[in-house]
């Protein structure tokens, strides 16, 4: 699959700007740990743009939809990882693509909601910022906190570290992103 088709397939189902920008945060950020890990950065950054393609037009079937037209598709391993990108659904962790979609999914939305409330967005944010907003309950109340830990601890990284680099990424973006 190409980002072509995939950002075509995004867009037949998502129309909120909300929604198509955190799809496209999540596909920055698995592009740039899939260039992390030596894996196939193109495979990664589709998962990312994908992960909730159907969340919006299908929420009652999410992530279902999305899955079944990728294994349609020949693309298991993406359908996979997005069929386990929240733990509650009890679907096996099998890869490192499936460990890092869990783990940047909801920290990478969170990391954007920080950016929202401050004046000069990303620039100058620190994991520990963002770790002090983590335990105030009431900032972005919807984030599941267990989500992003049992993320990092599947994918074997550091909390802050992963922080810093979702920080680097997005930072590197800022403008087209709108958060800086």
């Amino acid at each position: 699959m190409t980002r072509e088709e995939s950002r075509e397939i995004l867009s037949s189902m998502t129309k909120g700007a909300s929604l198509l920008r955190h799809a496209r945060t999540v596909e920055i950020v698995m592009e740039a740990y899939g260039k992390h890990f030596g894996e196939n950065a193109d495979e990664w950054a589709i998962t990312g743009l994908l992960h909730d393609a159907d969340y919006e037009a299908y929420p009652e079937e999410h992530p279902n939809r999305i899955v079944k037209m990728l294994q349609e598709k020949g693309e298991d391993k993406i359908a996979h990882a997005i069929s386990a990108h929240y733990t509650k659904w009890g679907v096996s962790y099998d890869t490192k693509l499936d460990k890092a979609l869990l783990a940047c999914d909801e920290l990478t939305g969170f990391i954007v909601a920080c950016c929202q409330v401050r004046p000069d967005g990303i620039v100058g944010l620190t994991p520990k910022s963002v770790k002090k907003k983590l335990k105030s309950r009431g900032f972005a109340a919807k984030v599941e906190r267990d989500e992003i830990q049992s993320g990092v601890d599947l994918l074997e990284v550091d909390l802050t570290e992963h922080i810093q680099f979702i920080i680097d990424v997005l930072a590197a973006h800022k403008t087209e992103l709108e958060i800086g």
